[in-house]
């Protein structure tokens, strides 16, 4: 009975896109807010009119974001999905890479040291330990005299 339903949601789900990081994303801040909003809930009384309303727009968004998590996970305009995830992962970049930066550093705080190039801010690593040396940028062939 399981083998013959897997076999009928493989067949449905066939042609269409699924679920990827956008859709994970989604489903995922769709939760937070419901949670939040039950917390809100709490503190709600007849006198916070104001509060009442955040709670109500909180659960609104929160609803319309699991819809569209679960809506294009269906669809089957596969390059508008694409777009979008392309879009998301783009943006998403923005915000992981300051992160993954800081991380770098720390991981290599005894090895390398990291500089900044002044004409294009590339980030730019080099051993340490090796005295004063001139580092050329690869993006824009800036040279600069720093000391490791």
């Amino acid at each position: 009975m399981f083998s013959r339903l897997g076999y009928r949601l493989q067949k449905f789900m066939y042609g269409r896109y699924g679920n990827d990081e956008l859709s994970r994303f989604l489903s995922v801040t769709s939760l937070i807010l419901i949670v939040v909003t039950m917390i809100l809930t709490l503190f709600t009384g007849p006198g916070r009119l104001w509060l009442n309303l955040i709670t109500l727009l909180l659960y609104v968004l929160s609803w319309g974001l699991m819809i569209w998590s679960i809506v294009r996970g269906f669809s089957k305009n596969l390059t508008q999905r694409r777009k979008e995830r392309a879009t998301y992962l783009r943006l998403a970049e923005k915000w992981r890479a300051p992160f993954r930066l800081w991380k770098n550093k720390h991981r290599d705080r005894k090895t390398h040291r990291y500089f900044k190039c002044k004409r294009c801010h590339a980030v730019l690593r080099v051993p340490k330990g090796k005295g004063e040396i001139i580092i050329t940028c690869p993006k824009c062939q800036n040279k600069l005299a720093k000391k490791t």
